[in-house]
């Protein structure tokens, strides 16, 4: 089984498969539908394969737009061009691209795009027959659902575990289109269900759905024959794919090693919870969606301020961490750090420096780098946050 992350850009490739990913999504610069993040050129897919292969993961990129008459310009040129690098797989949605790929005797594996909204077996068994090896089934596929699929058409099958939510079907929604001009289906969505809107008498509407955590269903979901998890968020920086990642790895071995426990499972949801700026449910997995999974009257949204820093190097002999700061911390804070390699654990700041090492009291300054004395072995790329929770409490 596969754990698949979102990366918008080189620096979030090398995050995600450093903190556990088997594989990452990206977006080409043409042709995707994150049409607002950084994306990558030719020569960052060629380099982001490069180092993916490297370590024995995989790199699928996204060709999902909609295709419209003036978008068709380039594209056979693209696809020969993803061949050429030897991406693992192409991620598309519309049927010209499968029939343009197979017309053209490009050796590129199809995934079907969960803008298909494929969430019945006839509809994969159609696009199975069309070539396509793999479905990303759409958000608002049931447990019900995904089981008939795998057992009726034997295809494997990606299902989004953790992310944001479309309100409408995914790849169908066209408030983008109506209220901006700009097509959601062709990379441009303004996310208009995540407006808030005044009704009379000033009382705020929004429709906006909560995000997707599927945490305590991950069990099933393996029983079910799920083959690749994926996580939203090509637009998420390194702090939110290090941590999702990194919790969806560990959750996901411990329940192949028949080690995790339902405090365990609690820590991790908490984890998850935490880190993003919306809450979070199954959403569609056991029911349709009520009133609870989704905010009518507003909310708040506050930006995380968890993640204090980065660790670029560390001197075991004097037991000196490098770290370059992103959030204000000061000498006596409680932190914890985590890692890819290590088990997370708490630390109280005693100690800072600054590059010339001269003795300061607060890191106040964006990515200054600081010194830090750290008895417990860190590795580069580790992580600094907030003490959030204490782990002891759940064991």
């Amino acid at each position: 089984m596969e754990l698949l992350a979102p990366a918008g850009d080189l620096e979030k490739l090398k995050f995600a498969l450093h903190y556990g990913a088997d594989a990452v999504y990206i977006g080409g610069q043409n042709f995707s539908l994150r049409a607002n993040a950084k994306n990558f050129s030719l020569k960052d897919i060629e380099e982001g394969v490069s180092f993916a292969h490297e370590r024995g993961k995989k790199v699928y990129v996204t060709v999902n737009i909609i295709l419209h008459n003036e978008d068709v310009e380039g594209l056979e040129e693209y696809l020969r061009k993803l061949s050429e690098i030897k991406v693992d797989a192409v991620i598309v949605s519309d049927i010209y691209i499968i029939k343009k790929i197979q017309e053209l005797q490009i050796p590129l594996e199809v995934h079907l795009s969960t803008q298909a909204s494929v969430i019945n077996p006839y509809a994969a068994n159609f696009y199975k027959n069309l070539g396509v090896t793999r479905i990303v089934l759409g958000r608002e596929a049931s447990k019900i659902d995904i089981k008939k699929i795998k057992e009726k058409t034997g295809l494997e099958l990606e299902v989004f575990i953790h992310g944001a939510m479309c309100t409408s079907y995914s790849g169908r929604c066209v408030l983008s289109n109506v209220t901006t001009n700009r097509d959601a289906n062709r990379g441009g969505c303004a996310q208009i269900c995540r407006w808030t809107f005044k009704e009379k008498e000033n009382q705020i509407f929004s429709m906006t759905s909560k995000d997707l955590n599927m945490i305590p269903h991950i069990k099933e979901m393996i029983d079910i024959g799920v083959n690749s998890f994926k996580v939203e968020g090509r637009m998420r920086g390194i702090y939110y794919i290090a941590t999702v990642i990194n919790t969806y790895r560990t959750l996901i071995d411990k329940i192949k090693e028949n080690t995790l426990t339902d405090k365990e499972t609690k820590y991790y949801l908490d984890i998850l919870n935490r880190c993003a700026n919306r809450e979070s449910t199954p959403q569609f997995f056991e029911k349709i969606p009520t009133k609870k999974e989704q905010y009518f009257l507003g909310r708040m949204e506050v930006s995380n301020q968890d993640f204090l820093g980065l660790v670029l190097d560390y001197d075991e002999k004097n037991k000196i961490a490098t770290i370059e700061q992103r959030n204000y911390f000061k000498i006596g804070d409680e932190v914890e750090f985590f890692g890819p390699k290590k088990e997370t654990f708490s630390y109280k700041i005693h100690t800072i420096e600054n590059e010339n090492n001269e003795k300061i009291e607060v890191a106040n300054h964006p990515n200054m780098i600081v010194k830090l004395f750290v008895p417990e072995k860190l590795e580069k790329y580790d992580m600094m946050r907030i003490k959030i929770f204490d782990k002891q409490d759940y064991l």
